[in-house]
Formats: C-alpha cells, sequence, structure tokens
C-alpha cells in the first residue's frame, strides 16, 4: 500500500461521507415527496367523489321535480 500524507486519508473519508449522507438525504426527501403527493392525491379524489355526490343529488332532485 501506497503511504500518503494523512490529510490525502482524510480527504477521501470526506468524499466518502458526503456521498453517503447525499444518498441518505436524497433518499429521505423522496420519501417526504412522495407522502406528500399522496395526501395531496387524496384529496384531489375526495373532492371528486364529493362532486359525483353532489351532481348525483342534483339529478335525483330535479328528477322528483
Amino acid at each position: 500500500m501506497v503511504l500518503l500524507p494523512w490529510w490525502v486519508y482524510l480527504c477521501i473519508a470526506g468524499i466518502l461521507y458526503s456521498g453517503y449522507m447525499f444518498f441518505k438525504t436524497t433518499r429521505e426527501e423522496q420519501e417526504v415527496d412522495e407522502a406528500f403527493i399522496e395526501k395531496e392525491g387524496q384529496v384531489y379524489m375526495e373532492r371528486i367523489q364529493e362532486e359525483r355526490e353532489r351532481r348525483t343529488a342534483d339529478k335525483v332532485s330535479a328528477d322528483l321535480n
């Protein structure tokens, strides 16, 4: 093994740590984004369901008149 100055090993360790933190942070952000998208999708689906129910109620009341 080639003997290098101590600061070279420190730089290599810093690069490796930086790469690890990058992947860790990216994975965490992706999980947060997916949770947010899932929540917003659920809100959207609830709005669609409410609109369907409103239209059905309007149609039924119109048919009764």
